[in-house]
């Protein structure tokens, strides 16, 4: 059965409230990589390692950071969350499914005729996406809208983006940027899935991104640098960012692409392409026994 999340209790944690907390979402971002990896085998199609790479944080997101309510996916008070880099959506698609947002079985017919899960997410078919994406560079604007329509409503809900380091070479996000540091938007924190990787080769080599942490700062953003796979840092980075006043916030989470699935960590070969099944059959494995 699906339980409503109510947001951040506080990260002021015991030792072993700490312990149990990150047991429970390494558990569940296991189960997650074990999802995507079936799901993009059993397709052919899909992007294996953008997906791996952000498991952890999209885990830490629903199961413990924002409010939402998976039997009221238009709750009013809900959190908002839009994934930039829209190729990553089987990560989405898992977690939405281990929240109870559908059927985990329809996870099975990605990519497929007449399928909910769509290539890249889509808000009119899936219960739980609220914008659909896909074109590199528009997510992070989206979510500043979002941002400033909730600020005019007076809303007290927040609005979380993913955001790609291959996507971040797009100027769509650099005025995103501008404007959400323009209009102090407080209620908005970007996570920057930063693998190091993307579908050309290494981000360096195709379009250096230099100090990313610099960049945003000077953008007016409240900036810090996280290990994007562990969850506990990564939970405790959103809540900081969740007191920030008078400025958006950046996240930067430094992560593997492929995370999870030696044969792919770090291998831009599976920024976009399925394992074969005998390679399927490998991964589940190791993501079963790690």
């Amino acid at each position: 059965m699906a339980v409503p999340v109510r947001g951040l209790k506080g990260m002021d944690l015991e030792e072993a409230e700490e312990r149990e907390l990150r047991d429970k979402l390494e558990e569940i971002a296991r189960e997650v990589r074990w999802d995507i990896v079936r799901m993009i085998g059993l397709a052919q199609s899909g992007h294996p390692g953008g997906s791996l790479s952000c498991a952890d944080i999209l885990v830490c997101l629903y199961f413990k950071v924002m409010n939402h309510d998976p039997a009221q996916p238009g709750w009013r008070y809900r959190d908002r969350f839009v994934l930039s880099k829209g190729h990553a959506a089987p990560a989405l698609y898992a977690v939405l499914a281990r929240c109870g947002y559908f059927d985990r079985e329809e996870l099975w017919h990605l990519r497929s005729l007449g399928s909910m899960l769509q290539g890249h997410p889509d808000r009119l078919k899936t219960p739980g996406v609220e914008i659909s994406t896909g074109s590199l560079g528009q997510g992070l604007a989206a979510a500043c809208g979002m941002a400033l329509g909730l600020r005019m409503d007076e809303s007290t809900s927040r609005v979380y983006a993913l955001v790609g380091d291959g996507e971040s070479q797009e100027g769509g996000i650099w005025e995103a940027a501008m404007l959400a540091g323009h209009h102090c938007l407080d209620n908005l924190t970007a996570i920057l899935d930063n693998n190091g990787l993307q579908i050309d080769g290494s981000c360096c080599d195709v379009v250096g991104l230099g100090d990313m942490g610099a960049k945003w700062r000077s953008f007016g953003w409240e900036v810090e640098e996280v290990d994007g796979h562990d969850v506990i840092a990564v939970c405790r980075a959103l809540e900081r960012a969740a007191d920030v006043s008078g400025r958006p916030s950046m996240i930067i989470a430094h992560t593997v692409k492929g995370k999870g699935v030696s044969f792919m960590e770090n291998n831009v070969d599976f920024h976009g392409k399925a394992p074969t099944p005998e390679e399927m059959e490998r991964a589940l494995k190791e993501i079963e026994q790690p």
